[in-house]
């Protein structure tokens, strides 16, 4: 089974570096007020480190501000001033070492009005993560929300923060509540939040894990997650062999088909099954990928396409009277049967009409399976609300209910 790959986490440590952060010229001292709040030697430094800052001469303003480090006995203000235009000047400077230190200070003065303090605990919460410190990370983002804070944006990294920080637990309550509030208000949750979700659940809770991924199935729709949900239905204990072939349709709609053994395999439980018109279906797709017809079998390919042919023929002879003789029965299963292989052959109008004549008599060994077909014979003939009506239906417990639930997903999906 495919381990899920947190497939925006990249980009998310690529946000965080070149996060903008506030806008931090504001709150960095100018220079006229420093002259007059700020004794002469510290005045003059501050006042040649923002005129750097200007000329973008980064470095330079940053190596003047560390020169009113050797002043002594500077006032709360003039450490505040001091600490305000180094913030800007690192963060220009790509300096994330010294955005943190600047930060924290400006941060635990308490001296901003409220908006801007805020915004600051973000730029340190941002910058911990950046670094790599995590725990502190994680409790930034905590106070950044707590207080007030806004930006949705930041939850994934808090979200995060918290896993790599240790507190596993609490980032999952976090990323749970996240998704079931995204979806309460009728929007997709984010991708980063569903993977982050699914690879915690994978090993502890099964059922938590599946309905994850069907989550990721329905609002981004990827193959990576039809593969991992059609892998961990099929090797769920109560799954039924008897699916197998169900199995293989699904994965053949949803483009998961693509070794030459699958398809091979497929047609030649059509053919098995009687429905030889299925299995040319599936050949001819099978030719169309580039999957069969090529390599060393492919006189093996083209053999078992003249069987489905000569199979094709044979059937449609005999079918009259089987047809007669399944209208006698008690027992639907037959027209179901032949209605499916009338239907996969091509001919919906007589397939559907056989097929509902056959569940009606409600008298079938397996009426699930009967059900989930209809559906998937609907949908191929274009019967979209029929399909999704009849797999709604389905309510079996060998696997049969999850398969009708997953080709809803994909009725949903397909173009």
């Amino acid at each position: 089974m495919k381990h899920l790959r947190l497939s925006q986490l990249t980009i998310l440590f690529a946000a965080i570096a070149c996060a903008s952060l506030p806008e931090l010229s504001g709150i960095a001292a100018n220079t006229a007020y420093a002259q007059e709040a700020m004794r002469p030697e510290v005045g003059k430094l501050v006042q040649q480190a923002g005129e750097m800052f200007k000329a973008k001469k980064y470095r330079d303003a940053l190596a003047k501000l560390q020169e009113t480090d050797r002043v002594g006995n500077k006032t709360v203000n003039e450490n505040f001033t001091i600490e305000r235009m180094r913030l800007a000047v690192a963060s220009a400077a790509g300096d994330n070492e010294m955005v943190v230190r600047s930060a924290e200070i400006i941060v635990a003065a308490n001296k901003l009005p409220s908006k801007d303090q805020l915004q600051l605990i973000q730029v340190l919460a941002n910058s911990y993560f950046k670094s790599g410190n995590y725990a502190k990370a994680s409790k930034a983002y905590e106070r950044y929300f707590n207080e007030g804070g806004t930006d949705a944006s930041l939850r994934p990294y808090y979200i995060q923060a918290m896993s790599q920080g240790g507190d596993n637990s609490k980032a999952l309550k976090e990323v749970k509540a996240e998704i079931q509030a995204a979806e309460k208000a009728g929007r997709a949750p984010s991708l980063v939040s569903l993977e982050f979700y699914a690879n915690a659940v994978q090993k502890s809770d099964k059922a938590a894990y599946l309905t994850s991924l069907e989550k990721l199935v329905t609002y981004y729709g990827k193959k990576e997650y039809w593969v991992n949900l059609l892998n961990s239905v099929e090797h769920k204990s109560e799954f039924s062999s008897r699916l197998s072939m169900d199995l293989y349709r699904l994965k053949l709609a949803t483009g998961l088909l693509t070794k030459t053994s699958d398809y091979m395999e497929m047609a030649q439980i059509a053919i098995q099954d009687g429905n030889a018109g299925e299995a040319i279906r599936i050949i001819d797709q099978g030719y169309k990928a580039g999957t069969l017809g090529t390599g060393s079998e492919a006189a093996r390919h083209g053999r078992l396409r003249d069987m489905a042919n000569k199979r094709l023929a044979e059937n449609k002879a005999a079918q009259a009277a089987s047809e007669d003789e399944a209208q006698k029965s008690s027992d639907g299963t037959a027209l179901v049967n032949i209605g499916f292989a009338y239907a996969t052959a091509g001919d919906f109008d007589k397939g559907i009409r056989l097929m509902e004549q056959g569940i009606k008599k409600d008298n079938l060994k397996h009426p699930d399976d009967a059900e989930l077909h209809l559906g998937i014979v609907y949908l191929m003939a274009g019967k979209k609300a029929n399909a999704i009506k009849m797999f709604k239906g389905v309510e079996g417990k060998d696997g049969s209910t999850d398969l009708a639930r997953y080709w809803i997903l994909y009725a949903n999906q397909a173009k």
